[in-house]
């Protein structure tokens, strides 16, 4: 299937709009979390959704998106909950709680995922493609959750942008000027929870969070102010959704979830390699400029002490 094909059918130019929008918003609300050395997070409230898609489904006994999605809020939101009272009420670092919590909600929910394969319910196919998602079996009510979550999810962070900078760089100094900081801090994790829910079936649990960072890492390699970093996020979030389901829909038997994921690893690589200031290329380049200024200067003296 070439490019006209892809642009002209109705449902994929859906699933594209979709994925594009999914990117954006990943992006930008991804880049608060990096910010806030929070990277993990994301990672943890993705692997949690899991055991909340295992519960909706045993409750109601149907493959539902809308039950599924409203299971994986729920159980984000107890992961949210856990890890703040973990954090909060005991020694426990942020990290270490991210963990713990990660690895017992995904444990939990790989159970759940086994014992209904073995119960009478029977046919559970479905459950299992929310692990690495499945952007083929979005149909229209879907994209437009999935473009309404993510416009609201840009406006709220344009909205609380100067609350939100404040929060990642400096807490103390916003606590100080009266900001609600325990509120703020809440309210940026269920953001992301609302953007893992809405992914999850995109991309996967296990790949989300590698939409919600990777954009974030790649734009901070291009600059130093956090408007500019928080747009070139979203943009990096939506080429790599955009790239990854173009490519899934060309070449048959190609999962889409993992291709944006790759996508997005191929521009935090162009964006190390690249970048004006950060990347790679031109740390050499200034270490060699750097190098032939001094040798030419050393040279320039002997010549002059010599004469």
């Amino acid at each position: 299937m070439n490019i006209m094909d892809i642009i002209t059918d109705p449902n994929t130019r859906w699933i594209l709009l979709g994925t594009m929008f999914l990117g954006l918003s990943s992006g930008v609300i991804g880049s608060f979390a990096y910010l806030r050395k929070q990277s993990l997070l994301g990672d943890t409230l993705a692997h949690a959704a899991l055991p909340g898609i295992c519960v909706a489904f045993m409750l109601t006994g149907v493959k539902s998106t809308s039950y599924f999605l409203i299971g994986a809020a729920l159980a984000g939101l107890v992961a949210v909950f856990l890890i703040s009272v973990l954090t909060r009420y005991s020694k426990i670092k942020q990290d270490a709680a991210l963990g713990i919590v990660l690895s017992s909600f995904f444990g939990f929910g790989i159970v759940m995922l086994t014992q209904i394969q073995q119960s009478e319910y029977g046919n559970q196919s479905g459950l299992d493609t929310f692990l690495f998602g499945q952007t083929a079996s979005m149909v229209m009510s879907d994209v437009y959750m999935m473009m309404t979550v993510s416009f609201i999810l840009i406006f709220t962070c344009t909205v609380f942008f100067k609350e939100f900078k404040l929060l990642s760089f400096d807490p103390g100094f916003a606590k100080g000027m009266g900001l609600p900081v325990v509120f703020l801090d809440y309210f940026i994790m269920m953001l992301i929870v609302a953007a893992v829910v809405i992914g999850i079936q995109a991309v996967g649990v296990v790949l989300m969070a590698s939409l919600l960072i990777t954009p974030a890492v790649s734009a901070r390699y291009w600059t130093e102010r956090l408007h500019i970093m928080v747009i070139l996020s979203g943009i990096f979030g939506m080429l790599s959704g955009v790239s990854g389901t173009l490519i899934s829909t060309s070449v048959n038997d190609l999962p889409t979830g993992p291709l944006i994921v790759l996508s997005a690893t191929v521009w935090f690589f162009f964006s190390m390699l690249f970048a004006p200031k950060r990347g790679v290329l031109s740390s050499i380049w200034r270490r060699v400029s750097t190098k032939k200024k001094y040798s030419l200067e050393k040279d320039r003296r002997k010549g002059s002490h010599s004469s």
